[in-house]
């Protein structure tokens, strides 16, 4: 990864569960932990202005380029991606931390794990903020009564299609796989998301997330544990209808932010707005 996505971070390698994940960190080693899981086409280094702030305010911040997108953590084969897999990697990161308890973060996939992290081992999670993926069961239940959500995500389709999927990502220099951050993301990070994604094997790794699964997410039991949610209005994956039921999921405090005129690409996009509720809310934890 370039120094310069990252300036303000030290680079990691978590050795865990026979893999090698490569990962950010920032702030005080002896800080509470602050977990950031990233999320489809996306690195850690999506992480790097909250890692900065979080470190700032006196948080052992790390991200971790998860299961696939480390090349030194990069199984062969759906079957080694799926939710209960990536979970398992999430509470291995921590102890290899030194962390008996932390908070969590997650984004789009990120979120699709942080929520049953935090379901399944309420004891190991001081907070959970969660940035645009409404908690699984809000979402089945979207799915299930919203056109307009199952539309929305009709992409997946695509994505579980093994070579047609790595075809129409990668074709044409790549044009539909940069189209995905509607350009909202910041071109560096654009353009280094998909040279790491072109390597041989990353982006049928990443893909390998989506063809895992199989309803299992929607296996997340009610979070006990402080939740902060984060949703942006124009989000082009999750529905208003599926971000507004998440609440009905969470039987512990709750604050959840709606956010005008945000994409779903909420940790590139607009650090301004979510950089404080999210260091708020992990002071409240």
């Amino acid at each position: 990864m370039d120094r310069a996505l990252a300036p303000e971070a030290d680079h990691l390698a978590l050795d865990v569960r026979g893999m090698v994940f490569d990962a950010l960190a920032a702030g005080p080693e002896d800080g509470p932990l602050v977990l950031f899981l990233h999320g489809f086409p996306e690195f850690a280094s999506c992480w790097r202005e909250q890692i900065a702030a979080a470190a700032r305010a006196g948080y052992r911040a790390v991200a971790v380029d998860q299961r696939g997108y480390s090349p030194g953590a990069r199984p062969e084969g759906p079957a080694a991606y799926t939710v209960d897999e990536l979970v398992a990697d999430v509470f291995a990161f921590a102890d290899a931390l030194q962390a008996e308890r932390f908070h969590l973060v997650g984004h789009d996939w990120g979120g699709v794990l942080a929520w049953p992290a935090a379901g399944r081992r309420p004891e190991r999670i001081r907070t959970l903020t969660v940035l645009s993926t409404p908690h699984p069961r809000a979402l089945a239940g979207a799915v299930a009564e919203s056109e307009e959500q199952r539309e929305s995500l009709s992409y997946i389709g695509l994505f579980r299609r093994e070579g047609k999927a790595e075809e129409v990502l990668l074709g044409e220099d790549a044009a539909a796989l940069r189209g995905i951050y509607q350009g909202r993301v910041p071109g560096d990070l654009v353009e280094e998301n998909v040279r790491r994604l072109r390597e041989p094997g990353a982006l049928t790794a990443a893909l390998n997330w989506y063809r895992a699964l199989e309803g299992t997410a929607a296996d997340a039991p009610p979070i006990e544990v402080p939740v902060l949610y984060l949703w942006g209005e124009g989000d082009l994956a999750f529905t208003a209808a599926a971000a507004e039921a998440t609440g009905e999921w969470v039987s512990g405090e709750y604050d959840y932010v709606r956010l005008d005129g945000a994409s779903h690409w909420l940790p590139e996009e607009d650090p301004e707005r979510i950089i404080p509720p999210i260091l708020e809310h992990l002071k409240r934890g």
